[in-house]
């Protein structure tokens, strides 16, 4: 009778915590269930890892199989020792059923295991789905409804994953930002055993604008302004998500100053505001008109904006 290493088959170290077991066993058997898994050993690699994660997950069957463990590798021939009957038994007949003679040997005071046959039992709820969206800012503003496809796949009646394409409607909740997910209950992976399925989630991104940009639920936007409204002062017109309005525009201002238009930002609790970020544009000197103009504000009005700064 061969040794059965049980971490070996979880791929898990011998100090591995009851957490990590679980969670190595969870990927095993999703990958080599009989019922999703194009693996040709499939039966045989979920078998050896239910048997292994029976034994591991039980603290007392552990602490038993670990006394005699360290003394043995996988595939060595192994014998219990003449007293080990009945010490780590705690497994019935029916329990033993579809397990190797080592597990028999070992839980079971010496019967051997029965033919294989597949858990019903075995439970496991679907693989949740990780996909991206992309969406205007009109549409995280507004809100809206979007159809997308999907390629996932269903299980047949004889268990086998067979690709289908999807069409999901997807509500896009007004007021949504970039990086937010959007879930879709039970339309993720297929579930094992009768489980549910799992969930889809979309990440939000939002497709480049011509005007805005935003940061978290905070809209920018860059405005032009001429020379004469950023040192008079002007009332200008400007857009936001939700519409125009008239922006006052304080006398004396300079490239780079951000003006806030409360709450026009993207609507949330709280809302987002909306920044100006002026930007002054100097007019082409493109006619002797205008080129005389540039000449005259230069003697009427002598300024040097690198004065003072080490220029």
């Amino acid at each position: 009778m061969e040794y059965k290493d049980y971490y070996k088959t979880l791929g898990v170290e011998r100090s591995a915590s009851a957490a990590e077991i679980k969670r190595a066993y969870k990927k095993l058997a999703r990958k080599y269930h009989p019922d999703v898994s194009k693996e040709k050993d499939a039966e045989q690699q979920f078998k050896a890892i239910n048997e292994a994660y029976r034994v591991l997950r039980d603290a007392d069957k552990r602490k038993a199989y670990d006394q005699l463990g360290v003394h043995w590798r996988e595939g060595q021939e192994f014998r219990p020792p003449p007293d080990w009957q009945g010490r780590a038994q705690g497994f019935s007949a029916e329990d033993l059923g579809g397990y190797s003679d080592f597990f028999a040997q070992f839980f079971g005071g010496g019967a051997a295991g029965a033919g294989y046959h597949r858990e019903q039992s075995f439970r496991m709820r679907g693989q949740d789905l990780h996909a991206s969206i992309e969406i205007s800012l009109e549409d995280a503003w507004h809100g809206a409804a979007r159809s997308l496809s999907l390629q996932g796949h269903d299980l047949d009646e004889q268990g086998r994953a067979m690709p289908r394409l999807r069409q999901l409607n997807v509500q896009i909740p007004a007021g949504i930002h970039e990086g937010q997910q959007i879930r879709l209950a039970g339309q993720g992976g297929p579930g094992i055993g009768g489980a549910p399925a799992g969930d889809l989630y979309l990440q939000v991104r939002f497709a480049p604008h011509p005007l805005f940009r935003a940061e978290g639920r905070d809209i920018f936007l860059e405005l032009p302004l001429t020379p004469w409204e950023a040192a008079l002062g002007a009332k200008i017109p400007v857009p936001t998500l939700g519409g125009r309005v008239e922006m006052q525009i304080p006398p004396g201002s300079q490239s780079g100053r951000k003006l806030r238009l409360k709450e026009r930002g993207l609507p949330g609790k709280p809302a987002g505001d909306q920044y100006l970020v002026l930007r002054i544009e100097t007019p082409p000197a493109d006619t002797e008109a205008a080129r005389e103009l540039y000449r005259k504000m230069a003697a009427e009005m002598p300024f040097n904006p690198r004065q003072g700064r080490g220029f």
